[in-house]
């Protein structure tokens, strides 16, 4: 990544594509048209079908893939393949046995230019900020699903990226587990003790969605494009059980619900 990017100003979105069209090997096309912007602060999350490629569309985002015609571009600079800048969380929760939690976390500065002393104080950092402090020692299966989710969120973290990419981030685990850690999650992205500007996330669970994003936009049809972009109004913390949550939620329904035949 240029130096100059670190210092410029961010008046341009963080992270955005533009007009991508993307199709498989086979010649199905995928997306027609996508337009997404992600600024400063801003936790935005992606709803659709199932399988529309929503999970397509972050490797995109994230410079796995490349689309046919189009650009993703990380604050102005057009993105052309996978960057440390630019962090994905995958929906299954990826962490090696053999390695302690801190071991883990060390994984992704293996190509900083950092002693093993500074590396072990990061890891026990990243670790600490999303609630594992004095777990470094544990390995994966003396952890919870949601302690290994941590640890992956934290191995992330450790690399200084602008931007989480977040793959079904809750899928995996059991509905408290993950209703657990989605209400410390906004405080973990946004403590202000990091480099990360922003968050995608992709969901096929309505409610966690609407608990978390600031902006959500609404992928359907053949090939998927953009059919609504909705900004969440709701202050923090959010009470699923409320009217005005349940109205939010019947929306968002309404997006992606064909209307009923007469």
């Amino acid at each position: 990544m240029d130096a100059n990017l670190k210092n410029q100003t961010i008046s341009t979105a963080i992270l955005e594509a533009e007009n991508i069209n993307f199709s498989y090997d086979n010649g199905y096309k995928v997306f027609e048209n996508i337009n997404i912007e992600a600024n400063s602060g801003k936790f935005i999350a992606i709803i659709g079908p199932s399988g529309i490629g929503k999970s397509t569309l972050l490797r995109l985002l994230g410079g796995f893939l490349k689309p046919d015609s189009g650009t993703v571009k990380l604050m102005g600079k057009p993105i052309y393949e996978p960057i440390p800048e630019v962090a994905l969380i995958h929906q299954s929760i990826v962490t090696f046995p053999w390695m302690t939690a801190e071991e883990n976390v060390m994984l992704s500065m293996k190509t900083k230019s950092m002693s093993h002393d500074e590396m072990i104080k990061k890891a026990r950092d990243s670790l600490s900020r999303v609630g594992l402090d004095g777990f470094e020692d544990l390995y994966p299966k003396e952890m919870s699903g949601g302690m290994r989710q941590r640890v992956a969120i934290a191995r992330a973290f450790a690399a200084d990226p602008y931007v989480f990419l977040m793959d079904e981030p809750f899928a995996h685990l059991d509905e408290l587990t993950a209703e657990g850690l989605r209400q410390d999650i906004y405080n973990i992205l946004f403590s202000g003790e990091t480099p990360l500007k922003s968050v995608i996330m992709v969901s096929h669970n309505l409610t966690e969605v609407l608990e978390l994003a600031d902006e959500i936009y609404i992928l359907n049809n053949i090939p998927a494009s953009v059919v609504g972009k909705v900004e969440v109004a709701m202050k923090r913390p959010r009470n699923p059980r409320s009217d005005e949550f349940n109205s939010n939620l019947d929306m968002l329904y309404g997006y992606l619900t064909p209307p009923r035949k007469r």
